[in-house]
């Protein structure tokens, strides 16, 4: 990206009320409980959610958890490559952060780095490819 357009992409977030925090280097600490379950767009996959450091999140990064099984069989998928974008629908723009995606035990990814800078309505877009290819948009209401 040329550097007029990486600066109007700064100047257009900021208009949004971009509040960028420095990543903590405390580890995520998951709760028991998921925030929720969803299928995957093609129904292949169930997806528990859980967010930290606070469930449900709030405006800032957050920290989000996937535990990823076969829909029919609840068996654990490991192994799987995980695209990740947050999106604002209702603004139609994504955050300036690119999150980290690292899978832990079987089936289990934890994306970091996950900037819901501003109020509103945000998907956590899934693109999820490997021994399985399906989608997901996990909705988060961000105070």
């Amino acid at each position: 990206m040329n550097r007029l357009a990486s600066l109007l992409v700064h100047v257009g977030l900021a208009a949004c009320g971009s509040a960028h925090e420095v990543a903590s280097t405390e580890p995520l600490t998951f709760t028991a409980q998921p925030l929720m379950t969803v299928k995957s767009g093609l129904g292949k996959l169930a997806i528990d959610v859980r967010t930290a450091p606070l469930q449900p999140p709030t405006r800032g990064l957050q920290g989000v958890q996937l535990v990823i099984r076969d829909s029919k069989t609840g068996a654990s998928e490991p192994g799987l490559a995980l695209g990740v974008l947050p999106w604002m629908p209702a603004m139609g723009h994504g955050a300036p952060l690119t999150p980290r995606v690292e899978e832990g035990p079987p089936g289990t990814y934890v994306v970091s780095e996950v900037d819901f800078f501003m109020p509103g309505t945000w998907e956590l877009r899934l693109s999820i490819s490997g021994a399985v290819t399906d989608h997901a948009a996990p909705s988060f209401q961000i105070p």
